[in-house]
């Protein structure tokens, strides 16, 4: 499950005790913060371009995306801004990670 494999990245890890628009909550490992995290398997679209799906009024505070050897991690509120700004239905990966200022890569232990 893809909660499980992100947790081990990690710690103070908790669970949301009611249905939420977050999967888990903890400090990345070698940091501080403490975030809530929006972690969800991805998808394929009828053109077979993965994609994520978020909502607006979430009340996580970072996306995860899991890609083969890193896992991107995105400021949704700053995600969310960008998108209303820019009146954006699909944001690709990629080249999101170039416009925002706040992301994270972490790369997977192999």
């Amino acid at each position: 499950m893809i909660v499980q494999r992100f947790s081990k990245y990690l710690e103070a890890i908790e669970y949301p005790k009611e249905k939420t628009s977050w999967n888990i909550a903890g400090i990345i490992k070698g940091t501080n913060a403490f975030y809530r995290f929006d972690v969800r398997n991805m998808f394929k679209l009828s053109d077979g371009t993965f994609a994520q799906k978020s909502r607006m009024d979430t009340k996580a505070n970072k996306m995860v995306i899991e890609r083969k050897k890193d896992w991107v991690i995105l400021d949704l509120e700053e995600l969310l801004k960008h998108v209303k700004k820019n009146k954006l239905k699909k944001v690709y990966v990629d080249k999101i990670i170039t416009e925002l200022e706040w992301n994270t890569i972490l790369y997977k232990d192999e």
